[in-house]
């Protein structure tokens, strides 16, 4: 087995947006020299970071988990701010109550809002006629925002080479194990090649889904994690629904938001968008499951229960549909919490396993990662 004798400060697993930016941080901000960014793709940002609502939270999906909703507030107009050229602010975004089966009232959401500080008044008359108004109780105009995955591919791409970070695409990691002198040594596997072990100081375990698919001395993550394969039709909206993001909540519960890499909307629904679930164990690799799944829409049956609230959406084009896999902690199904992992592997030292819920929640990745002595 041939040994790469470049030897690397960091190794950084997965090359969507959070390794990419944990790579340019560990680079501009910590000044570590040698960094390698390893992806299982042929291109950066391609998987989770692409394939989801692409919505940039504002606290308002989480009245049942304060924690959540009050750092999506601190957060958002952060990431507004580093990343303007990949945020769209240029639409109406609704979210509308309904009257029955829903976990919270017009006024008890519009007491959360007013909690945590989100922008929330009524709609305006002619936006409120869009929705049935025998099954929404009250409509309301919030902020909230969606993000382009190929604007922030191409920023990852740009600081990536800025910043001297080494990439290897169509590369998978296979195992992270000890190595002599207090260092890690972790096995790559290209897709087209053989088989090379990197020494390194840390390793960032940034792969979202496959956080515990590795060999070697790799002990796991001590947080129970749940897989599911999730479909958002992408959809092309009628006249009437143009420019608006729209979510309906807090129980019959769907969205239909822009989605700008596409210049369509995605549609999603709490009953139709999850396919499949399991729990997380080592040698069932998620991607591999997914990539067996039948994929067979959903659409129709979105389209029929979202078309009782909002009658236009029948006039909507089915055009595709992003299949993925969704990782979740398992304690936090029950309030829709959406903290991030962050565990530092003792037995393992060094070597930290890293998973955001939402692309937000990076600034509190980084805040962790403030603490840490590299």
């Amino acid at each position: 087995m041939p040994v790469d004798d470049n030897l690397q400060d960091a190794v950084i697993i997965g090359g969507g947006f959070y390794g990419a930016a944990i790579a340019i941080y560990l680079a501009k901000q910590r000044g570590l020299k040698r960094i390698l960014l390893v992806e299982r793709e042929d291109a950066l940002l391609t998987r989770a970071s692409y394939n989801n609502q692409a919505r940039v939270h504002n606290g308002y999906h989480y009245p049942r988990s304060f924690t959540t909703a009050y750092r999506s507030r601190v957060n958002l107009p952060r990431f507004v701010r580093d990343w303007p050229q990949a945020v769209k602010q240029d639409f109406t975004k609704l979210y509308a109550i309904p009257r029955r089966n829903s976990k919270v009232t017009a006024r008890q959401f519009e007491r959360f809002c007013r909690e945590i500080g989100a922008s929330i008044q009524p709609a305006a008359p002619a936006l409120r006629s869009l929705f049935d108004p025998h099954l929404i109780e009250e409509v309301f105009l919030v902020e909230e925002y969606v993000f382009d995955a190929n604007k922030l591919a191409q920023w990852a791409e740009l600081e990536l080479g800025e910043a001297g970070v080494k990439v290897h695409m169509e590369t998978r990691v296979t195992e992270i194990a000890h190595g002599p002198d207090n260092m890690l040594q972790v096995v790559l596997q290209p897709k087209n090649g053989d088989e090379e072990v990197v020494s390194c100081k840390y390793v960032f375990n940034c792969t979202y889904s496959g956080l515990n698919q590795f060999k070697g001395d790799f002990p796991g993550t001590q947080t129970d994690l749940k897989h599911e394969i999730t479909e958002m039709a992408l959809m092309q909206v009628p006249p009437v629904l143009e420019g608006l993001g729209i979510t309906v909540m807090d129980g019959p519960f769907f969205s239909m938001m822009p989605f700008p890499a596409r210049g369509l909307h995605t549609l999603s629904h709490v009953r139709y968008t999850p396919h499949l679930h399991w729990n997380d164990k080592l040698g069932i690799d998620p991607y591999q499951k997914l990539d067996a799944y039948e994929r067979a829409t959903r659409v129709d049956r979105m389209v029929r229960d979202v078309g009782r609230y909002l009658p236009s959406v029948l006039e909507a084009k089915y055009m595709d549909s992003l299949f993925e896999v969704k990782t979740v902690l398992v304690k936090n199904e029950g309030d829709d919490g959406r903290p991030i992992l962050f565990e530092k592997h003792s037995e393992l030292p060094g070597c930290y396993s890293i998973l955001g819920g939402k692309i937000d929640n990076i600034y509190d990745v980084l805040e962790r990662l403030n603490d840490e002595s590299f």
